[in-house]
């Protein structure tokens, strides 16, 4: 049977791969992220290689209105998603605490905290209502060791660590497993 697979920042490096991964499989995805050009592109060569579904949304994480909308506004059939990738993320500006770059800082935190839980919270409630789903947030090595110049995108993954551990005991009376990478 076809799942439903919801990829966010499917446009390259591991999100790009789980959605060529899932396709070959047979499952139907919706896939996301910022560049749409590069998002149409995969979304037709999946559909054209392996004759399945995809529902392209192209929006920004970070933007809690543009998630809500996004996934809010999908057809009635694409809202059973069986599985949530939280893939999008990025590490931004390499320097010492001491010179850390304001705008780096927030893009990371906005980015790898903040847009799991705009996509997480628009997408656990149909979770909910099925009383089933799986959701795989990407984390890192870096969410349990600190390295040089990497302060802010450590803690970042740190807190990817802490909010899959508090959403696997959250979810569990709904039957939705939650997993991190």
């Amino acid at each position: 049977m076809n799942k439903i697979i919801f990829i966010t920042g499917a446009t390259s490096g591991f999100g790009k791969a789980s959605a060529k991964l899932f396709a070959q499989n047979g499952d139907h995805l919706i896939l996301t992220g910022r560049r749409k050009d590069r998002l149409e592109r995969l979304s037709n060569k999946l559909i054209d290689k392996y004759n399945i579904r995809v529902m392209p949304l192209c929006f920004d994480v970070r933007d809690q209105a543009a998630t809500f909308e996004a996934i809010n506004t999908l057809p009635e059939n694409w809202k059973k998603i069986d599985v949530l990738i939280n893939n999008a993320g990025l590490a931004s500006g390499l320097n010492k605490i001491q010179d850390g770059d304001f705008d780096d800082w927030n893009k990371m935190i906005d980015t790898n905290i903040k847009g799991l839980l705009h996509v997480s919270r628009s997408v656990m409630p149909l979770m909910i209502a099925r009383k089933k789903g799986h959701i795989i947030n990407i984390g890192s090595t870096a969410g349990k060791e600190a390295y040089l110049n990497g302060n802010v995108y450590c803690a970042t993954k740190h807190a990817v660590d802490a909010i899959s551990k508090s959403m696997r005991i959250d979810l569990l009376e709904h039957g939705i497993k939650v997993t991190q990478i």
